[in-house]
C-alpha cells in the first residue's frame, strides 16, 4: 500500500485531512461504533426478537436499527481513511459509502415522521388507536419509504464526474465534501425538500397538534404517565432532529451555493460527526418508547451484577473451603 509520502509524489496531497482533524475524527467515530453497534444490535434484538406482540411501534424501532447498523458499519472504514490519510477501498466502494451517507439522514428523518404520525394518532384520535397494532400498515410505510429513498440515492454510485479519478481512487473525497454534486443542483434541492424539509414539517406539525391536544383538548384527561411518555418522545426527536441532521443539511446547502474548491471544510466535518452521532442517541428513543427494551436493558445490567455477586461468593467460599481443608489437614 501506498504511504501519504508517496501519495504526495504523485501529486496528491500530503495531507487530504489536517492532523488534528484526523484525530478527532479517529477518536469520535471509534467511539460512536463502539455505542452505536452495542445499542442497535440490542434495539434489533429486543424488537426483533423478544418481542411477542408486535404493533407499529415495534416495526418502526426495528427500521431505525437497521438504517443505523447499515450507517455504523461504514464507521470503521472511515476510521481507516482518516488513520492512513488516504483510501485504500477502491472507488467501487467510495461511491457506496458516498450514497450511504446521504441515504441515512433522509431514510432516519422519514422514519421519524411515520413515529411521529403514529404518536398523533394514539393521542390525538385515540378512537383509531387499533389501526396502531396493524403490522400491515406499518410495514407497508416502511418499504414505500426504504423504495423512495434508495431511489433517491442510488444515482450517487453512477456519478460521472469523480472528484477522485485524478488521484487514482486513492482519496474518497465523495465522503469529505459534496462539492462534486453541484452540477446536479436541481435534483439535490428537490432531495433536500423530499426527506428533510417535508418529514420535519410532518414532525413539527404532528407536534404542534399534540401539545396542544394535551394541554386543552381531549388528550389533557389522559393519564400522566401517558402525557409525560408523549411529551418525552416529542423532546427526544425534536433534540435529535436538531442536533444531528439540522447542521448537516444547512452545511449541505452552503456547500453546494458556495464558490469554493476541493479544501477540506471542518464545518462540513463536524456536521457528518454529528449525523454520526444520531446513531448512538437513539438509545434515547428506545428507552422511552419501549417499556420492554428498558426490561431487558436492566435486566442484562442486573444480571451481570448478579453474575458478579455469584463470582465473589463463591471465590468467598471457595476460599473458606480451603481454609477448612487445610484446618482439617492439620488435625489429622
Amino acid at each position: 500500500m501506498e504511504t501519504g509520502r508517496n501519495l504526495s509524489q504523485r501529486g496528491v496531497p500530503h495531507e487530504l485531512v489536517p492532523r488534528e482533524y484526523r484525530l478527532a475524527g479517529l477518536v469520535f467515530y471509534c467511539v460512536v461504533f463502539v455505542i452505536g453497534l452495542t445499542v442497535n444490535v440490542t434495539a434489533l434484538w429486543v424488537f426483533g426478537m423478544t418481542t411477542k406482540r408486535r404493533n407499529s411501534v415495534t416495526v418502526y424501532m426495528i427500521n431505525v436499527a437497521i438504517v443505523d447498523l447499515l450507517f455504523v458499519g461504514l464507521l470503521p472504514f472511515r476510521v481507516v481513511y482518516y488513520g492512513l490519510d488516504y483510501w485504500p477501498f477502491g472507488d467501487a466502494f467510495c461511491r457506496l459509502s458516498a450514497a450511504l451517507t446521504v441515504f441515512y439522514p433522509c431514510m432516519a428523518l422519514w422514519l421519524f415522521a411515520l413515529i411521529s404520525a403514529d404518536r398523533y394518532v394514539a393521542i390525538v384520535q385515540p378512537r383509531h388507536s387499533k389501526e396502531l397494532k396493524d403490522v400491515r400498515k406499518a410495514v407497508v410505510s416502511c418499504v414505500g419509504v426504504w423504495v423512495m429513498t434508495l431511489g433517491c440515492a442510488a444515482p450517487l454510485l453512477f456519478t460521472d464526474d469523480d472528484p477522485d479519478r485524478a488521484s487514482n481512487f486513492t482519496t474518497c473525497a465523495k465522503t469529505r465534501d459534496i462539492v462534486h454534486l453541484r452540477r446536479d443542483n436541481p435534483v439535490n434541492f428537490v432531495r433536500l425538500v423530499c426527506f428533510f424539509l417535508v418529514p420535519v414539517c410532518i414532525m413539527v406539525g404532528c407536534y404542534a397538534v399534540i401539545v396542544d391536544s394535551l394541554l386543552r383538548g381531549r388528550a389533557s384527561r389522559l393519564k400522566p404517565e401517558v402525557k409525560r411518555k408523549s411529551v418525552r418522545i416529542i423532546v427526544a426527536l425534536t433534540v435529535q432532529v436538531l442536533l444531528c441532521f439540522v447542521p448537516f443539511h444547512v452545511c449541505f446547502v452552503a456547500l453546494l451555493l458556495e464558490d469554493g474548491g476541493h479544501a477540506y471544510s471542518p464545518w462540513a466535518a463536524a456536521a457528518a460527526f454529528l449525523m454520526s452521532l444520531s446513531t448512538a442517541l437513539d438509545v434515547i428513543l428506545y428507552y422511552i418508547v419501549s417499556k420492554q427494551f428498558q426490561d431487558r436493558v436492566i435486566s442484562v445490567i442486573l444480571y451481570r451484577n448478579y453474575l458478579r455477586s455469584v463470582r465473589r461468593k463463591s471465590v468467598h467460599n471457595t476460599g473458606s473451603v480451603r481454609s477448612l481443608s487445610n484446618l482439617t489437614s492439620g488435625v489429622i
